[in-house]
C-alpha cells in the first residue's frame, strides 16, 4: 500500500474540505494515468526528442490545458480555476510526486499569466491581451516560461536588495533600448530557462539601465513568436529530463509598450515578488519528490527479503523510514504555511519562501539519499524508479536559486533587511 499522509490520521483530515479532497483525488488520478508514465518515458529520450511534436511532453501539457490546470492561479472572475493556497499546495505536491520536471513545466507555463493577474489593477488592458486568450487556450497553443537567468547570471540575478545587485560592473546580458514607446531587445537568456525551447510567451527580465547594475532592469510579458526570437539547442541533463530547457536569443526584437510592465524604478521590488512566489512553489515540488521517494522505499522494504525477513522488519530500516517520514511531515507543514502566508501577503515576505525552498530541497535530497542506501545496489539500477527520483531531486538544491546563495540572502535579510522582522 502506498504511503498517503491522509491514511495516517494526521491533521490534514481536519484541514481538507470536500473540495480539497476532490482536487487531490482528481490530480492524483491524472498524475498516475498520464504524468508519471510520460515522465518515465521522457527520461529515456534525448532532449531534442522530448520537444518534438508527438512526444509525451506535449501530451501532458495539452492535457493540462484541456483540464484547465493552466488557470489554477487565475481568479474565477477572470475565467480561471483560481485555487486557494491550500489547493495550490495539493496540486503541486501531487504533480511533483509524479514528476518534479513536469510539475515545474506546468508552474512556469502559468508564470506570465499569474504575474499579469497580480498587476492587472494597474494594467487593465492586459486582461484582453494576455489573460483572456490564455484562459481560453485548451490545445496548448499558448505556453509560458520564466526567462530570467543568463549565461553569466544565475542565482545572483534572483537576489535583490544586496550590494551586488547595484554594482554597475554587473549588468544584464539581455538589454533593452527604448524606441519611441516600444523597446528593442538584444542578447540572450541562459540554457536553464524551463520551457525555453517550447514556450510561446515569457515573463521576460531584461536590462534597461546598466548604471544601476542588475537593479536597472525591466519586465515584459513577451511574445516569443515574433521576428528576431530564436532558440538554442535543448539542454541535456542528468535529471528532470522531462523538463525541456534551453537558450532564447533576441536579435532586434521589438516589444510594444503595452507588454512592458516594469522598468528600473520598480524592478527590484518586482524581482523580489516573483522570487517569493517561485521559491514558495518550488518548496512544494521538493516535498512531492520527497514523498515519491519515500513511497517507493516503503513499498520496496515490504517486498525485499534480506537476512531471512523483509527489510521492513529490520529495526534500522524502521528507524530510517521514521526519520524520512518526520522530515517529510515537517517540510509539508512549513511549505504549506509559507505558501498560505505569502499568497495572502502583498508584497510577499520572500525570506520565508527562500527558507521553505532551502529546507524542503534539503529534505528531498536527504530522503532520496536514504532511500538509495536502503535500496543498496538496486538503487543504482535503472530497473528501479528510485534511481530516476534521485537524479531529479538532486537538481532542486540548485533550481530557483542555489541553496548556498539563498541561505546567504536569508542571512543578509535577518541582519540588514526590513524583512521578515
Amino acid at each position: 500500500m502506498a504511503y498517503d499522509y491522509l491514511d495516517l490520521q494526521c491533521a490534514d483530515q481536519i484541514v481538507l474540505n470536500d473540495d480539497h479532497e476532490a482536487l487531490k483525488k482528481q490530480v492524483r488520478k491524472f498524475v498516475n494515468e498520464v504524468v508519471k508514465p510520460a515522465s518515465i518515458e521522457l527520461d529515456k529520450m534525448s532532449a531534442l526528442d522530448v520537444i518534438k511534436e508527438g512526444s509525451p511532453y506535449w501530451t501532458v501539457m495539452r492535457k493540462m490545458h484541456e483540464l484547465g490546470y493552466h488557470t489554477i492561479f487565475i481568479p474565477e472572475e477572470l475565467g480561471g480555476i483560481g485555487l486557494d493556497p491550500l489547493g495550490l499546495h495539493i496540486f503541486f505536491e501531487e504533480m511533483a510526486a509524479g514528476s518534479i520536471g513536469l510539475a515545474v513545466a506546468c508552474g512556469v507555463d502559468v508564470f506570465p499569466s499569474f504575474f499579469t493577474s497580480l498587476i492587472l489593477p494597474d494594467y487593465p488592458e492586459l486582461e484582453e491581451l494576455i489573460i483572456q486568450p490564455y484562459v481560453a487556450d485548451r490545445d496548448c497553443s499558448l505556453l509560458g516560461c520564466w526567462a530570467i537567468t543568463e549565461p553569466e547570471h544565475g542565482s545572483d540575478i534572483l537576489t535583490p536588495y544586496q550590494d551586488h545587485f547595484h554594482n554597475p560592473r554587473i549588468t544584464h546580458q539581455l538589454v533593452g533600448k527604448p524606441d519611441g514607446d516600444d523597446w528593442i531587445l538584444n542578447g540572450q537568456k541562459a540554457a536553464w530557462v524551463s520551457n525555453g525551447t517550447t514556450a510561446t510567451m515569457a515573463l521576460l527580465f531584461f536590462g534597461t539601465d546598466p548604471s544601476k547594475g542588475l537593479a536597472g532592469g525591466g519586465i515584459a510579458i513577451a511574445d516569443l513568436t515574433v521576428p528576431g526570437v530564436s532558440r538554442g539547442k535543448a539542454l541535456e541533463k542528468i535529471g528532470q529530463r522531462d523538463l525541456p530547457q534551453g537558450e532564447i536569443y533576441f536579435d532586434d526584437v521589438r516589444v510594444p509598450k503595452e507588454r512592458i510592465v516594469c522598468t528600473a524604478d520598480a524592478y527590484e521590488q518586482m524581482t523580489d515578488l516573483v522570487l517569493g512566489a517561485a521559491n514558495a512553489h518550488m518548496a512544494v515540488m521538493c516535498l512531492g519528490g520527497a514523498r515519491a521517494a519515500f513511497e517507493e522505499t516503503l513499498t520496496y522494504t515490504r517486498e525485499r527479503v534480506q537476512g531471512g525477513k523483509p527489510l521492513c522488519e529490520h529495526q534500522d530500516i524502521q528507524r530510517r523510514l521514521a526519520e524520512m517520514f518526520i522530515e517529510i511531515e515537517a517540510a509539508r507543514q512549513l511549505s504549506r504555511n509559507v505558501l498560505n502566508y505569502n499568497l495572502w501577503s502583498f508584497p510577499p515576505h520572500t525570506t520565508y519562501s527562500m527558507v521553505s525552498k532551502i529546507f524542503c530541497s534539503r529534505t528531498a535530497f536527504d530522503v532520496a539519499q536514504n532511500a538509495l542506501q536502503i535500496f543498496g545496489g538496486n538503487g543504482l539500477s535503472k530497473e528501479y524508479h528510485i534511481e530516476k527520483l534521485f537524479r531529479d531531486i538532486t537538481s532542486t538544491r540548485i533550481e530557483d536559486g542555489s541553496n548556498e546563495t539563498l541561505t546567504l540572502a536569508v542571512g543578509h535579510e535577518i541582519l540588514f533587511g526590513e524583512r521578515p522582522y
